[in-house]
């Protein structure tokens, strides 16, 4: 293997950096996007292209995580005509009809031919998965998975959602943790300590097949779920689809770099080729943005990779404070450093409806996305900035072990 190529954007530290590196032993290039802080095994923001190997632990539990943002027929004027008034009452009306939260089935059943292929899987223990599958399409989660309104800068309407492939995704990469512990699929996974070596599967062999089976159809649940849910979103606005952007960032694709066919494992990071656009969402208070990529050598050094978002710099516990779990629900004991209710008071001030939430989510919890956005100059242009009308997530006492 030749020297690792790393290209790093914005500020990286030490830990965050130690932890890319030790990713990327058997990797030819490796990068961290300006979003990037420390994830389990691999680091939140980062590319990994390993020619010869996938890696579960890189894609995460979330497989296929990802953002869609649609852009409606309707000006806001028109989708809201009695201004926050108008936005409550949508929102109110999304968390009624979209499920948020730990295992929560859809309101109404829903059928899709993703489940079909599930019903058929060609990985197995995937079809055993098929009711909690069909129960969880078309839910969002919890923890920073959401439902956004957003205004243009021409004053149209736009729907972003952010969520990936639920308890068919989570139990999907803990099965084939498992088997690399040596356990069954299905065993209990030892998740071992932030900075676990990454779990690595030879793409030649059979797990290594079987796993890239199972993750793409982990992630055309994920796709499929993100559909639904828009188009749930659209019916209740009564609007229709002008343009669509939809995007993985938990994922591995088999690409070309520097000459060489590798399997680009990004966590938390959106691909970004010249030309291809993506979603990438703020924090509920700021701006989210249409991009697309740009060829420079750059890009080329980066994996053609972006962020997926603004990056955390305040941990949740930090943020909300200790909580402890009473028959399933998390119940904050306060001694957090954001003060939720003051942040709601502000949000509805700025002219953004919260409904869900908690301190864990706040603004000042992230970095500013402008800034992170400023930092990959050069790689990506903006198309489109998109400011916060409504926001809808999960309680704050919502528990999730499907989140990212």
């Amino acid at each position: 293997m030749q020297e690792l190529k790393l290209t790093t954007f914005g500020p990286v530290e030490d830990n965050v950096r130690a932890q890319i590196e030790r990713c990327s032993s058997q990797a030819l290039a490796a990068v961290l996007c300006a979003d990037n802080h420390l994830g389990y095994s691999m680091p939140i923001g980062g590319a990994v292209a390993y020619p010869n190997h996938v890696s579960p632990s890189g894609v995460g539990y979330d497989i296929g995580c990802g953002n869609k943002a649609v852009l409606t027929d309707l000006t806001v004027a028109e989708a809201f005509p009695e201004g926050l008034v108008s936005v409550r009452r949508v929102m109110n009306r999304i968390c009624d009809q979209i499920g948020f939260g730990v295992g929560r089935p859809n309101p109404a059943p829903i059928d899709h031919p993703v489940l079909e292929e599930i019903s058929k899987a060609e990985f197995v223990p995937q079809r055993k998965m098929i009711q909690l599958a069909s129960a969880q399409l078309g839910t969002v989660g919890s923890g920073n998975h959401y439902v956004d309104i957003f205004g243009d800068e021409q004053d149209r309407v736009w729907v972003g959602v952010h969520f990936g492939s639920r308890g068919f995704g989570h139990r999907t990469a803990s099965g084939f943790l498992s088997l690399a512990q040596g356990g069954q699929f299905g065993d209990k996974v030892h998740d071992g300590e932030m900075n676990a070596p990454p779990t690595l599967f030879e793409t030649s062999s059979q797990i290594g097949q079987d796993y890239i089976e199972a993750m793409q159809l982990a992630g055309r649940y994920a796709y499929a779920g993100r559909d639904l849910v828009v188009q749930k979103v659209l019916e209740i606005l009564d609007a229709k689809s002008v343009d669509e952007i939809h995007n993985h960032h938990n994922f591995a694709w088999k690409e070309s770099h520097f000459g060489t066919q590798s399997w680009v494992v990004r966590k938390g990071c959106t691909p970004a080729f010249p030309g291809q656009r993506g979603f990438v969402g703020g924090t509920m208070g700021d701006v989210s943005v249409i991009l697309e990529g740009v060829e420079s050598e750059l890009s080329a050094a980066s994996l053609y990779s972006t962020v997926h978002g603004a990056g955390r710099v305040m941990s949740r516990r930090a943020a909300a404070g200790k909580s402890v779990f009473i028959k399933g629900r998390k119940v904050s004991k306060g001694g957090g450093l954001v003060d939720w209710a003051t942040v709601r008071k502000s949000l509805w001030e700025s002219g953004i409806v919260v409904k869900g939430g908690g301190a864990d989510e706040a603004p000042e919890c992230y970095k500013r996305l402008p800034d992170v956005l400023a930092a990959h100059a050069g790689t990506i242009r903006i198309l489109h900035t998109l400011r916060p009308l409504g926001v809808a997530m999960a309680n704050a006492d919502e528990y999730d072990p499907y989140k990212d």
